[in-house]
């Protein structure tokens, strides 16, 4: 393709938004099947996955938190025969609004610890100004020597870094140091994975997204936030060569290396982080919401499934959903979640919808210039196209 002219990630979305005409912001929202209904309500249908939601009120993040889990049981069922876990926030950047709140992640390693268990948290951001964020664009690097110190930038600025020493957690950067392979030979996009050693070792994963909307996923939460497990010292990042394998299978790019990511991790328990939330175009330049709400599950998909449809998304418009059934991943229907606590009808809303690109029809102007060091790739060790 032809790449004449050099766009920056916005200047492509305000382009893409002449050439779409909107249409993707259209979309109706309502459950056909289940009108002037709540789609959870099925007393034919058995549930296979319970999810929490609870109420942030008078700006309490962390009573909010302690709710949901408790409302699945408290911390030591949720963690039951788990002694060493690892919580992942989304930390995308260092621009903190569109990240995971710290108080969250404080409030859950706090309760964890509290029932004794050993907590790491771990992360391998995308990208951040000055390393591989260089004049308004985002490159591709295999470069430890960039990507090591722009994870510590992340975990500084955001406060993360502090956070550990406080707590005595440490902070894994998940982009480097010791790698293990883990098989995969079902795998959509990869028959195996390398992810950082840790995550081998680890009883439990617990993935803490922000809740936001995306251009590629339509949303990104629990399951879309390992995407940052994928280590820049092996597959680059801003993952877009994960990217350029995953697109040979599906036109987003992102929902069979989410799926497959998911797969070979000991992904546990979701919460995700409602307080404050993105609409639009997430996941960075969206709008802020005060959605004041707080998502928890042991199901992973049943979990981001009822937090896609407090931001007003049908299942079947989100991609990774629809890759996690076929890998045989259960719920397949909201009928199938019992949801605890708040009723989902009093608290959803109806997000902005962002601009939704297919991979191949973005990657010419987004993430794919290469910082040099790059490490040697063969494609038939690691994937299934």
């Amino acid at each position: 393709m032809k790449r004449d002219k050099k766009y920056t990630r916005r200047e492509f979305i305000e382009k893409s938004f002449k050439v779409a005409a909107g249409a993707a912001l259209v979309a109706p929202l309502a459950f056909a099947s289940h009108a002037g209904s709540s789609p959870f309500i099925d007393d034919s249908t058995d549930k296979t996955a319970a999810v929490s939601v609870a109420k942030i009120k008078d700006g309490n993040v962390g009573y909010a938190v302690e709710k949901a889990v408790d409302l699945l049981g408290g911390i030591n069922t949720v963690t039951a025969g788990k002694q060493s876990i690892m919580l992942k926030p989304n930390l995308v950047s260092g621009y903190e609004p569109a990240t995971t709140k710290r108080h969250v992640i404080k409030t859950l390693a706090g309760l964890m610890q509290g029932a004794g268990k050993q907590v790491f948290i771990g992360e391998g951001s995308a990208a951040a100004q000055g390393y591989n964020h260089l004049g308004g664009e985002d490159y591709r690097t295999w470069k430890q020597e960039i990507l090591d110190p722009m994870q510590q930038h992340v975990f500084d600025t955001l406060g993360y870094t502090e956070l550990g020493e406080a707590m005595n957690i440490p902070l894994v950067n998940l982009h480097s140091g010791e790698m293990a392979t883990v098989p995969l030979p079902d795998g959509f996009a990869f028959k195996e994975l390398i992810i950082n050693k840790s995550l081998t070792e680890i009883d439990m994963l617990c993935s803490v997204p922000m809740m936001k909307t995306h251009g590629l996923a339509q949303v990104t939460l629990g399951m879309k936030n390992l995407m940052g497990v994928y280590p820049g010292t092996v597959y680059g990042s801003v993952r877009g060569h994960v990217h350029d394998v995953a697109s040979a299978i599906e036109p987003s790019g992102t929902a069979v290396a989410v799926v497959d990511m998911v797969r070979v991790n000991k992904l546990g328990l979701v919460v995700v982080d409602g307080s404050i939330a993105m609409e639009g175009e997430g996941p960075s330049m969206g709008d802020l919401v005060d959605m004041n709400v707080i998502i928890a599950g042991t199901n992973p998909l049943a979990t981001d499934m009822v937090a896609a449809y407090l931001m007003g998304f049908k299942p079947q418009e989100v991609p990774t959903f629809t890759w996690a059934n076929r890998a045989g991943m259960l719920p397949e229907d909201l009928s199938q979640i019992e949801i605890r606590g708040e009723d989902p009808e009093k608290v959803k809303r109806n997000f902005k919808r962002p601009t939704v690109n297919d991979w191949k029809a973005i990657s010419p102007y987004w993430g794919y210039k290469q910082i040099s060091g790059r490490r040697q790739w063969n494609k038939k060790d690691f994937i299934n196209v």
